[in-house]
């Protein structure tokens, strides 16, 4: 008996307009960038600062002109649409998460001792901010450029406070803290037209990203009430951490027998020399010409390079963050693709 043959799959065309660039846009690197928190006084306030901050804000892919590679992007906390005035059920319809707010969820969250909610920054936490612009620009010539467009819409309407001002720099070297290398890892969105730095990945479905769309489970998830309330946007978490670079270094020394062995150690830690170049295709010593080809610095499947975890351990930060293979989470039959892979242990969104 001969099978019918399977129905062709239907491309997935995404609304790409009415998403915020932001959500889309490989950061630039260099890059600099500012976070904006601000309250709202009353819902009129509130709907009058968004109106005018509406032509500041970039919707669709990036600009292809390197000189309009800047951008701004808006987001409203839980508390910031109780205090547009949202409808109780609509507020009810975000997930539970949402609601609550990482203080509250603290525990969960592991942010307990030293990096309790009393011990953070004002205002994070504080159900004062109902507000996030965030801002990203290569220099800070055109962030302020981007910038004022947004500074005028909430300057310039009575009743909007601004709580707090949150600078953030990639380093001239191009590299984390740590001293590794950053921004190398890209998805590729299913129906968005973005290209992923991954060639032998295959697309993510746009659900894992973007509201409103079925995800890489094959469901899609419930929608808020109205459903153009969440249609075509995105979930950001904003936390400010405080990373220990002396530590860190003391304990590579501690533990090992020479620099060599300390530069292979962290390597183990994070999966990567620091140029960039994977230990899955470069285990024994960094290769700066391989760390700087975008090509093929990020072209690698686990399965194929290294099965068993010898050359980057399964432990290390961009095997359990990016596990490339299902196979590597113990899923019996799995393949190179992500069919059947947990949607909580799927990638991270760069720098893996």
């Amino acid at each position: 008996m001969t099978e019918a043959p399977s129905a062709p799959s239907v491309p997935v065309m995404i609304e790409i307009e009415d998403i915020q660039s932001g959500a889309l846009h490989h950061r630039p690197s260099p890059s600099v960038g500012v976070f904006l928190f601000l309250r709202i006084a009353n819902p009129q306030v509130g709907r009058a600062m968004l109106k005018q901050l509406l032509p500041a804000i970039d919707g669709g892919l990036p600009s292809p002109d390197p000189d309009q590679d800047a951008w701004v992007s808006v987001s409203l906390s839980y508390q910031g649409l109780k205090a547009l005035g949202a409808p109780q059920a609509s507020l009810d319809s975000f997930p539970l998460e949402f609601q609550q707010g990482m203080a509250a969820r603290a525990a969960e969250l592991g942010d307990v001792g030293d990096s309790a909610p009393e011990h953070w920054d004002a205002p994070f936490g504080s159900p004062e901010v109902h507000v996030a612009l965030s801002a990203l620009a290569p220099d800070a010539a055109r962030l302020e450029v981007a910038l004022a467009r947004a500074r005028d819409a909430y300057q310039q309407t009575p009743g909007i406070t601004l709580l707090a001002v949150q600078p953030v720099q990639q380093l001239p070297t191009k590299r984390t803290f740590f001293g590794f290398k950053d921004g190398i890892s890209y998805p590729q969105i299913e129906g968005s037209g973005i290209t992923g730095s991954n060639p032998q990945e295959p697309q993510l479905k746009a659900g894992e990203f973007i509201l409103g769309y079925v995800d890489e489970t094959g469901n899609l998830p419930s929608m808020q009430k109205p459903e153009v309330l969440g249609r075509t946007g995105t979930y950001l978490a904003i936390r400010k951490l405080h990373t220990k670079v002396a530590a860190w270094r003391q304990y590579l020394r501690a533990n090992a027998t020479s620099p060599a062995v300390e530069g292979l150690l962290a390597a183990k830690m994070v999966g990567r020399w620091p140029s960039g170049a994977p230990l899955a295709l470069a285990p024994e010593q960094d290769d700066p010409a391989l760390g700087d080809d975008r090509g093929r610095n990020n072209d690698f499947l686990y399965r194929e390079h290294d099965p068993r975890g010898f050359k980057c351990p399964a432990g290390a930060h961009i095997r359990r963050v990016n596990p490339r293979d299902a196979e590597v989470l113990g899923i019996p039959g799995s393949t190179a693709s992500f069919a059947g892979a947990p949607a909580t242990a799927r990638r991270c969104r760069r720098g893996c």
